[in-house]
């Protein structure tokens, strides 16, 4: 169509600046057709303008983080040049087409030739979309997504929950520590391309916990995010609110929403957040209310980093055991945000059988620099997909290694997944759930976890061991803080004890 009319038309000034137009309007149609499909592949959702401005931020600083400044800028400017270079082409086409058949057929048909193969290097979807459709689609977006942050905004303001944070009696004296695994989902277990890994791995988990005298339930949640934003997972997780947006993590921020952080400080708990991948300032952390905040700067660690890794997640466990809880006072509510298993997946690092080498991280030196770098990597999504069951393994493996050290009967660590790892990893269509571990030397503390608790109501999908219910999905991220209000604002029954063990109920 764009070709016919550019075919009738007459060389002049106002022929070519039309063609500087569409050309450019070409260009931006493509950029935003290849947007879509990277936050396809990566966040398993379409591009929405509106929320993507707010997370330009960590775009570039994941950038620059695995691929270096130097690699970043060059792809950036290499992307710049590719769509000037096609909006340049395009118009250069249109115009040559002018005039065409009045004076020169061949040239516009050669013109004709080389715009059909032009198109042919950018999605279909880009030849069918229109300037108009695309605004209207993204004022859509943006409508709806207002219209759903206000009436999120709204519930908050009417739930007679907030602001009244509640005690938890039940886990008084009770250490409680939240170990989020990065894009620990639950396809680690049922594809596959994973599970025979992942698998053996929970087998050699549960017997570990078991050697040491611990307990165990296990069960699946689902994730309000795929692929990245790991901090919406957090936020949901701790406020008992379903947070899928940064607009509705801003809102929750600013309204001084109740979370768990509150409820264990109210139970004589002194919180704290660990947050190794943390390297520049956190007001959200400060708007949360922990006591502290630990980040990447102020974790001691003296070794290298492993591109977007900070630090090995062997020594964040060693260096909050040691610097942090082993220096409390009294009972602590933790939050430990665990970045081994993070994209790009490169290297694998070994796990140091003496903890007590650890140190302050020198001893992970011997690994500077080591394995292939991620631009070579991602070349081959299968190897990255290698890759990602590994670094899923080794934190896995490190994570058994802290519990069966330092959980006692006074410990209820909880181990899960923040989300699934992108679609680029799992396939299309996975379920966003992820994986949960509930830990303790005190079994009275797992039986409301399971559906014979005290309640009777548990957690569906929960069971004793490592491996959670493969044939039932997780109830929502959301339902947790209220499931654990309902729980333990009470002291634990000591007749609970028996469900745990696999004893019935008298």
């Amino acid at each position: 169509m764009v070709c016919a009319v550019f075919s009738l038309l007459s060389p002049s000034l106002f022929t070519r600046v039309l063609a500087g137009v569409v050309g450019t309007l070409y260009a931006v149609l493509a950029f935003f057709t290849l947007s879509d499909l990277l936050v396809r592949q990566s966040l398993g959702r379409g591009l929405n303008l509106y929320l993507e401005l707010g997370v330009v931020g960590s775009v570039v600083d994941l950038m620059l983080s695995n691929l270096g400044t130097g690699l970043s800028l060059l792809i950036l400017l290499a992307l710049l040049l590719a769509f000037c270079g096609l909006a340049l082409w395009v118009s250069k086409l249109l115009s040559r087409l002018a005039g065409g058949l009045h004076s020169n057929f061949g040239k516009a048909a050669f013109a004709t030739g080389l715009l059909v193969v032009a198109m042919s290097f950018v999605p279909q979807s880009v030849v069918s979309l229109s300037a108009a459709q695309l605004t209207a689609t993204q004022i859509q977006l943006a409508v709806d997504t207002r219209r759903s942050t206000a009436e999120f905004s709204q519930s908050l303001a009417n739930d007679p929950a907030a602001g009244k944070p509640v005690a938890l009696p039940g886990l008084a004296n009770t250490d409680v520590i939240f170990g989020f695994i990065e894009s620990y989902g639950i396809s680690s277990l049922t594809d596959d391309r994973f599970k025979h890994l992942i698998g053996p791995r929970l087998d050699k988990m549960e017997a570990a916990v078991s050697a040491a005298g611990l307990h165990m339930v296990s069960g699946r949640l689902r994730s309000p995010v795929q692929g990245g934003q790991s901090w919406l997972a957090h936020a949901t997780m701790l406020s008992g609110q379903w947070i899928d947006t940064q607009l509705d993590y801003e809102i929750l921020l600013a309204s001084n929403y109740p979370t768990l952080i509150d409820d264990m400080a109210g139970t004589g708990h002194d919180t704290v957040a660990v947050m190794p991948a943390i390297t520049q300032d956190w007001p959200e952390g400060q708007a949360f209310g922990y006591n502290r905040i630990y980040e990447s700067t102020t974790m001691d660690y003296q070794g290298p980093p492993f591109n977007w890794v900070t630090m090995p997640d062997q020594y964040t466990w060693s260096w909050f055991q040691r610097s942090v809880r082993e220096q409390a006072a009294g009972p602590m509510f933790a939050e430990v945000a665990l970045i081994s298993s993070h994209a790009p997946w490169v290297p694998i690092l070994p796990v140091l059988d003496d903890w007590d080498s650890v140190g302050n991280g020198t001893a992970f030196n011997q690994w500077k620099g080591a394995g292939e770098t991620p631009a070579s990597l991602w070349r081959e999504p299968e190897r990255v997909r290698e890759h990602y069951a590994l670094a899923i393994d080794y934190a896995l493996n490190v994570a058994t290694g802290y519990a069966t050290r330092h959980v006692d009967e006074n410990t209820l660590l909880v181990l899960l997944g923040d989300h699934q790892p992108a679609p680029l990893v799992t396939g299309e269509g996975a379920s966003r759930d992820v994986i949960v571990h509930v830990i303790s030397g005190n079994p009275e503390l797992l039986a409301p976890f399971l559906a014979t608790g005290s309640s009777g109501g548990g957690l569906p999908g929960f069971q004793p061991g490592a491996k959670p219910d493969l044939n039932q999905d997780g109830p929502s991220m959301a339902s947790f803080r209220p499931f654990m209000l309902r729980e333990f604002r009470r002291a634990p029954l000591s007749t609970a004890v028996a469900s745990v063990k696999g004893v019935e109920q008298p």
